[in-house]
């Protein structure tokens, strides 16, 4: 079998082989992250086989003992390994289906003893007829002598044979040069994560499906988005969300045969896209959020969004609903599993925790031996026992960095002990609210909630939210737009001067000077504490308020500069800011006209700024389309 590529591991490595073998698991598992094309694989017949067995299944022509050959030890090829190995079978479920309704299958035959794992492709039609893919085998090998000096080679039966298909069969290049290098890198490191895999509750086929439909359908939204917000991102994360609920419902229906489609209400539903595309699938139901967004009045009359604050009370119980969701709610997260176990002894809820809140504010942190966010979602998980949920976790595939959800799906007491874990939950809420920073207890399945067990006062009632503090109504605008302009003046005026003082050699070979550079914390530094305090309330702070100033900044790496409008080569802030437009030519002063000791390095002819009052002149630009309604 030619060796077709051979690459050392790090000195010293200490993770070997128990690494080789971690690394090799992720690539079976799990071989989305390396190739994108894939959505997942779906493992079975996983066992370990004699040489007997092992034969029986690879029964096809000259398969047996070219397979076997590979398995030889490397100082006898001639002899044939009696196993036993690890055998099983994976078939892909790439994104995109371009086999039909064949399956792309893999048997994987690992040899621990000789630190080899060989793939074998093969295809099934649907009666079931297996066709191997003989020119396609190939072999990882873990080599080492004496232990010490470690590397990984690939081999193939025929380099020549190899037909790539670019998704279930990659190229042989893609093998050597990504593949190879990152089971080197995941060996390496060997490190297990904190949570657990993605989709582990779902059909990975049945969530790829959905989504690739979901996807193409709800795909206009990205070209129409009147939000300010990253419209690929958003449409995507929430089809992503809504393909996850979709499945999991239609597991649900099929586990527990119901007859209707589950009801749903989204507490703090944002955009409300969410709440379109369930109520689109044919649940029922509705989003609520303190704030109106304009997309609203776009998905049409069949959406029901209600523009309400919510406070935990028993005005916002639903007892005839089957799932509340959370999806980014904020400081809603921790009472969403209290609203459901309150609503109905039937209530699910879904949550997918984001920002940090407390019951009664912001979290604060008490481990540090654990990530904010493990932390976090430990604790969510924590208020979803006390309130007698069998809580699941789960890693959903979205574009984000906060992808794990929690779901309470079934109770973990009876109907006739609601009352005796209503005391629970409301001790639990009680302690949280009289002593915040006071260290959680670990919370068992039938323990106390708390750290003590005086019976507290019933909280239940319209009041047992008393305390809570729902965000405003009118969003604050934060992006230092809405600072006074003197404010802002002075700050530009304060940085760009001393910008200027440690002079430059000019870029564009004169004498014009276009300072120095100041890193973002010495820029910082030269101002007053007062003007700090006030940018500290801004999101993004100085940054946000230089980088709004691109007509005099420069803002890369946490560097500022002074702008040199004559360089023909954009930042990257340039190439993503759309460019100034015709109708706002000449709206706003140069502000090196007015303050660069050697004034504007352009001619006003070739300026989009004016160059002295007489050149001002109003605003021509044309106002923003309405937008049209988007009903599917």
């Amino acid at each position: 079998m030619p060796k077709l590529f051979h690459l050392n591991f790090p000195e010293n490595c200490s993770t070997l082989p128990e690494g080789f073998w971690s690394a090799v698991d992720v690539w079976i598992k799990k071989p989305h992250v390396v190739n994108k094309r894939l959505c997942g694989v779906k493992e079975t017949d996983s066992r370990d086989v004699s040489a007997e067995e092992l034969r029986l299944f690879l029964a096809d022509d000259g398969l047996h003992e070219a397979v076997m050959s590979l398995h030889c030890s490397r100082g006898s090829p001639t002899h044939e390994p009696d196993g036993p190995w690890s055998f099983s079978v994976r078939t892909f479920i790439p994104k995109t289906n371009c086999y039909g309704q064949n399956l792309q299958k893999e048997a994987v035959l690992k040899d621990f003893k000789r630190g080899q794992v060989t793939f074998i492709p093969f295809e099934e039609d649907v009666e079931g007829k297996v066709s191997f893919k003989k020119s396609n085998i190939y072999q990882i090998q873990l080599c080492t002598e004496a232990r010490e000096d470690w590397a990984l080679e690939l081999h193939v039966l025929t380099e020549d044979g190899w037909v790539s298909d670019g998704v279930a069969c990659p190229n042989l290049f893609w093998l050597s040069s990504e593949l190879l290098p990152k089971l080197v890198r995941w060996a390496t490191e060997s490190r297990s994560s904190e949570f657990k895999s993605t989709l582990s509750l779902l059909p990975v086929e049945k969530y790829s499906v959905t989504y690739q439909h979901l996807k193409e359908k709800y795909r206009s939204m990205v070209k129409v988005w009147p939000e300010v917000t990253d419209p690929e991102k958003f449409v995507y994360e929430d089809v992503a969300i809504a393909t996850y609920l979709l499945v999991l419902w239609a597991e649900e229906t099929a586990e527990r045969n119901l007859t209707a489609r589950q009801s749903f209400v989204d507490l703090g539903c944002g955009n409300g896209l969410l709440v379109h595309i369930l109520t689109n699938e044919g649940h029922p139901g509705k989003g609520i959020d303190v704030r109106r967004r304009r997309i609203w009045d776009m998905y049409g009359p069949q959406n029901v969004l209600q523009e309400k604050a919510i406070t935990p009370s028993e005005a916002f119980l639903f007892p005839d609903t089957d799932w509340l969701i959370g999806n980014h709610s904020d400081e809603l997260t921790p009472w969403i599993p209290v609203i459901a176990a309150r609503s109905s002894y039937s209530c699910r809820y879904f949550v997918l925790p984001c920002c940090f809140f407390d019951f009664y504010g912001k979290y604060q942190r008490r481990q540090s031996n654990k990530s904010q966010y493990k932390e976090y979602i430990d604790f969510i998980t924590e208020v979803s026992r006390v309130c007698g949920f069998n809580t699941e976790e789960d890693c959903m595939r979205i574009p984000s960095t906060k992808r794990v959800c929690l779901l309470g799906q079934s109770r973990s007491y009876q109907p006739p002990d609601e009352a005796q874990w209503e005391q629970r939950r409301a001790r639990y809420i009680h302690s949280r609210r009289a002593s915040p920073g006071v260290q959680r207890s670990d919370v068992g399945a039938g323990g106390d909630c708390c750290h003590g067990n005086a019976d507290h006062r019933d909280t239940s009632g319209s009041t047992w939210g008393a305390g809570f503090q729902p965000r405003d109504k009118v969003e604050r605008v934060r992006n230092c737009a809405a600072l006074p302009r003197e404010f802002i003046d002075k700050v530009v005026l304060r940085v760009a001067n001393a910008l200027l003082e440690r002079t430059g050699d000019g870029s564009c070979g004169d004498s014009w000077n276009q300072g120095g550079s100041l890193s973002l914390s010495e820029a910082a530094g030269m101002l007053e504490t007062e003007t700090l305090q006030l940018l500290k309330k801004e999101c993004g702070g100085l940054q946000t308020l230089l980088k709004n100033n691109y007509q005099v900044f420069r803002v890369e790496g946490g560097v500022v500069y002074i702008k040199d409008w004559r360089d023909a080569t954009p930042s990257k802030a340039d190439r993503r800011r759309n460019q100034i437009t015709p109708g706002a030519l000449k709206t706003r002063s140069c502000w090196f006209h007015d303050h660069h000791p050697q004034g504007c390095p352009l001619q006003a002819s070739n300026c989009a700024f004016a160059h002295g009052p007489e050149e001002l002149r109003p605003s021509s630009r044309p106002l923003k389309k309405k937008m049209k309604s988007f009903v599917s």
